[in-house]
């Protein structure tokens, strides 16, 4: 596990979200980048219940439970600027028995699948983000393998992302600001695709108010 950055791609103008994957691909195959089969990371939202808040007048908080498949073995569980929880692949049931303080918000659901590539020292996963049978975004990761200090190796990142990404190129996430010369972590990268994904779901609610 290498140190990784998490960033979204804004669709290109007058493409669609796959016409503009396609895009980012073949650049990726023209710098030479190999393909590593395919990934998946997906997020359920679960809100507490509401009987066991005793202020009815209090914000609920959100866990986010998610899954990659690059752990199979692993569940991850999120709170939004809290920690994360990284359980087996049984925390799933055991979500399920927690209903009564834990409820699913089955229509948040959202995830990223797409290819991953190999080049160089580099991992580069390029994903479709859909909620529900709908395509909202997309997705660029980029692990840069041998290290595992975020400061030791973010202007090689930031090279070779611009590389492919041009100035779409991301700055650097807000939670190495909190990391400095830490060791990064699984639970690093998901916490980005937490932001990620809340970043994609409120601009689909501005769409659909502004069409409103």
């Amino acid at each position: 596990m290498g140190v990784t950055c998490v960033s979204q791609m804004p669709v290109a103008e007058g493409k669609s979200v796959q016409q503009t994957v396609e895009i980012l691909t073949r650049k990726l195959e023209l710098l030479g980048a190999e393909k590593q089969g395919t990934f998946c990371v997906d997020c359920e939202t679960y809100h507490t219940a509401a009987s066991t808040m005793g202020n009815q007048g209090q914000a609920g908080k959100l866990m986010y439970v998610m899954h990659n498949s690059e752990y199979p073995l692993s569940c991850f569980a999120l709170f939004e600027n809290g920690p994360c929880l990284i359980a087996d692949a049984n925390f799933d049931v055991l979500m399920v028995k927690l209903k009564g303080f834990f409820q699913n918000a089955k229509a948040n659901k959202i995830e990223s699948r797409g290819t991953r590539y190999q080049y160089c020292d580099f991992l580069v996963k390029v994903g479709t983000v859909t909620m529900g049978p709908s395509a909202r975004g997309i997705s660029v990761e980029v692990e840069y393998c041998p290290c595992v200090v975020a400061n030791d190796c973010w202007n090689l990142l930031m090279e070779f992302m611009q590389s492919f990404m041009g100035s779409h190129t991301p700055g650097i996430p807000s939670m190495f600001g909190n990391k400095h010369d830490s060791i990064y972590s699984p639970g690093d990268t998901m916490a980005q695709y937490m932001e990620l994904f809340n970043k994609i779901r409120k601009q689909q609610q501005v769409s659909v108010a502004g069409i409103r």
